[in-house]
């Protein structure tokens, strides 16, 4: 609805299954959805992808909206959504089931935009997901690092191949509530009537030391601007530049800019409270630092990886219909990324990727 709405709200992906996604055919068009007659309607994702329509995947639906909204077709106040239409699945299948699948979902969304999706189109816009990545883990979820666990999304190497809302959830759920607490037990029992690990090391005392430096130049540097200040101009950069859809220029940019807003929040932050309590403005600081770092490190391997693939689109690299083009003859390996310092470009080590099963192609989904 515009800036001063604190906070945007989660669609699940499964609402396609059956929502029909348009905009007005004419842009100009002012009328409210349900007095746009089907003829004056441009079901777009019908239309480019009749294969698929609007089961397409998710990195394929959220561009084309994007691209309807910044060709002007956007609908709402800001002109910023699609509508998400349920009228022909209501007519074709009844309310009742309509409400059985997605009730829930109906009722926020009504509860937040007084608007009745059973009656007039949802309006939605793509929003971002995750950091799509993953790392390494043997049976028991521990990393190739011993003793170091990892849960959820982030220890499966396909991450974000699905479209599947919940999976995080679900995928977080079932590693901490049944795999983790009977996997982590044979771990924990190699130190059984072990003494401790001391403190006394060169290793623990460099990084105690770090931390509590950190920590004091956030609570003494007295600056004038907020961590949320600083986190939301990092929102905007990276959606703006290293969104749905990325270029050469842009990604220039934004690693510029983000190195600037890094040194900024160094020397300008302000964090209330102390160190010596719960201080979640001070936990938040040290979030909003990683994600500095995080974001940069995201537009330096976005700029690297000169190709179109799953997520990842560089607008200078697309098949003549604007779909996404890979290159697997010169891309198919994993960028690992080395940290070498705050504000230096980390070192690439290149992982290649083999497939013994699959065979890798271009996509269509037209």
């Amino acid at each position: 609805s515009g800036d001063y709405q604190s906070k945007l709200t989660l669609m699940s992906e499964s609402l396609r299954n059956d929502g029909r996604i348009w905009v007005p055919k004419d842009k100009n068009d002012k009328r409210s959805p349900n007095q746009i007659p089907e003829a004056e309607r441009d079901y777009y994702l019908e239309r480019i992808y009749p294969s698929f329509a609007n089961l397409v995947p998710r990195d394929v639906a959220p561009r084309a909206a994007k691209r309807m909204v910044d060709d002007g077709y956007g609908v709402g106040p800001l002109k910023n959504g699609v509508y998400l239409d349920f009228k022909t699945a209501i007519e074709r299948l009844g309310r009742n089931v309509i409400e059985q699948r997605y009730g829930n979902l109906f009722d926020m969304y009504d509860n937040i935009s007084g608007e009745d999706p059973y009656t007039q189109p949802m309006r939605i816009y793509p929003a971002v997901h995750y950091t799509m990545g993953g790392l390494w883990v043997d049976y028991n979820l521990m990393s190739n690092v011993p003793g170091l666990f990892v849960l959820g999304e982030a220890n499966f190497s396909d991450h974000g191949a699905n479209r599947l809302g919940a999976s995080a959830l679900m995928q977080g759920l079932a590693d901490g509530y049944f795999v983790l607490p009977t996997t982590i037990a044979g771990e924990l029992a190699n130190h059984l009537n072990q003494p401790a690990a001391s403190t006394q090391s060169a290793a623990f005392e460099e990084a105690e030391a770090g931390v509590r430096e950190q920590v004091n130049r956030l609570l003494t540097n007295n600056g004038k601007r907020s961590v949320d200040s600083f986190h939301k101009e990092l929102g905007h950069l990276c959606w703006n530049y290293c969104g749905m859809a990325r270029n050469k220029s842009g990604l220039e940019t934004a690693i510029k800019d983000i190195d600037a807003l890094r040194q900024e929040f160094w020397s300008d932050v302000r964090v209330l409270g102390d160190g010596d309590s719960m201080n979640q403005s001070l936990e938040k600081a040290g979030r909003v630092a990683d994600f500095i770092e995080l974001g940069q490190l995201m537009c330096q391997d976005a700029l690297h990886r000169e190709e179109s693939c799953g997520g990842h689109f560089r607008e200078e690299h697309q098949t003549p219909d604007g779909e996404a083009q890979r290159d697997d003859d010169n891309y198919a390996y994993v960028a690992a990324w080395e940290y070498t310092g705050a504000g230096t470009a980390a070192t690439l080590h290149k992982e290649d990727l083999v497939f013994e099963n699959v065979h890798l192609a271009q996509r269509s989904y037209k």
